[in-house]
């Protein structure tokens, strides 16, 4: 299996900053993609961000230019750096991998199971 772990989150005033940390583990042979998706209340998961092991990124139109996604390929980790917090961008954050296993044939999405960000107004 591959269990990725979300640190991070926590309370934080308009303005400020978070940086969210996942870390993958498991019977990993390669990652490919890692990203971040959020989920508001009553709201659909949506992507913040993606970064592929070759350090091509893709975000979300609402977060440009405030988050910075980044990965460390030796260590299977990837940070959410977020500047500018809004309220709007309060949800649960969570890290997600496109992996694929030692002795599986297949590549396959794995979530973490979510870190709480809230931004205070």
């Amino acid at each position: 299996q591959v269990q990725l772990v979300e640190s991070g989150g926590g309370l934080v005033q308009a303005g400020g900053s978070l940086r969210l940390s996942c870390a993958a583990s498991g019977s990993i042979f390669s990652i490919n993609v890692m990203g971040w998706y959020r989920q508001a209340p009553g709201k659909q998961r949506e992507l913040v961000a993606t970064i592929t092991t070759g350090g091509s990124t893709n975000y979300a139109d609402s977060v440009k230019g405030r988050f910075t996604i980044s990965r460390d390929n030796a260590k299977n980790t990837v940070d959410l750096q977020m500047n500018s917090l809004k309220p709007e961008d309060t949800a649960v954050y969570y890290c997600k991998c496109y992996a694929r296993q030692l002795f599986r044939q297949g590549t396959f999405d794995y979530w973490g199971q979510g870190t709480q960000v809230t931004v205070s107004s």
